[in-house]
């Protein structure tokens, strides 16, 4: 299982480049950012909570990313995830083979349909459709990743033949990591993704319903999608965990579990409180049973 790291970068934490090089130097696999393009006043947050400014103000994913990528050379570069119903596929498409071809092919695609119902409003998307939508983007942006002439012809989604280059590094494209809950999620999965990036809770929490998975009813879908997986043929899809607390016996439930990824996430704090975190999860996954790449300095 690979470790990586999630953090909300935002205009007053520490930067993706310092993130990115102490990820990179401790020994991770993966540094993965998360996306709101803005948080509507009318925002309505789980459990009548006020809205964290961090959810205000997170930098772009692509631009943060590509500033990680010019100073680092091994970690894979993710989004944990691209809400990709408020992103305009065509140009969705363009920044991700941009960012794929600057960081040497190390780019993996995590999306999510959102649970913010104003916030995609004010993007003019119907959160009635928005699990449609989010799939006819996904296919229309694989038209132009991996044809010369590309064209898609959806409900939703419809473009004419179009030219579109750079294509991606990585043939035919990089993974794309479909992420929520909910009965239909493995059924998203094999139907357009590499892969499911759940959001992992120790417990259920009825009041997050179809938004998070418990660990109790991860051990139960991952087996599931893979076996589905076998019956319709196709390569086993890899599973990403993010959200969950890094503690023993979760560590040793999802290695029993032969889970592709864990994504542990830091703080968007100053670059000392984030520095401490990734030392601190590096000690603990070596003391646990998990494994990390020896540091960059050894």
């Amino acid at each position: 299982m690979k470790f990586g790291i999630g953090i909300f970068p935002t205009d007053q934490s520490a930067s993706p480049i310092e993130v990115a090089k102490a990820v990179e130097e401790l020994g991770f696999e993966s540094l993965w950012v998360s996306e709101h393009s803005h948080m509507p006043v009318a925002t309505e947050f789980p459990g009548g909570a006020e809205v964290p400014r961090d959810y205000c103000a997170m930098l772009d994913p692509f631009l943060a990313l590509t500033a990680a990528a010019a100073v680092t050379t091994r970690i894979r570069l993710g989004t944990a995830i691209c809400l990709i119903t408020q992103r305009d596929p065509i140009n969705c498409a363009k920044s991700v083979s941009t960012l794929d071809l600057i960081s040497g092919g190390r780019f993996e695609l995590g999306i999510g349909a959102g649970w913010n119902e104003v916030e995609m409003q004010h993007h003019r998307t119907d959160p009635a459709t928005r699990f449609r939508l989010m799939r006819e983007r996904v296919e229309a942006m694989k038209t132009l990743w991996t044809q010369e002439v590309a064209e898609y012809h959806g409900r939703l989604v419809d473009f004419g033949p179009s030219w579109q280059w750079p294509k991606p590094l990585q043939a035919p494209h990089p993974p794309v990591l479909v992420g929520g809950a909910g009965p239909t999620v493995l059924e998203r999965v094999l139907t357009y993704g590499d892969g499911w990036m759940p959001s992992v809770t120790p417990a259920a929490v009825p009041a997050m319903a179809g938004r998070v998975t418990s660990l109790d009813e991860l051990e139960q879908l991952v087996p599931e999608l893979r076996r589905q997986a076998e019956d319709l043929g196709r390569d086993r899809p890899a599973v990403v965990v993010t959200g969950l607390p890094l503690e023993e016996s979760a560590v040793h439930r999802l290695l029993e579990l032969d889970v592709e990824r864990w994504v542990l996430r830091v703080p968007p704090k100053p670059m000392a409180e984030v520095r401490g975190a990734l030392e601190a999860f590096a000690a603990n996954v070596r003391k646990w049973g998990g494994t990390l790449e020896a540091p960059a300095t050894a």
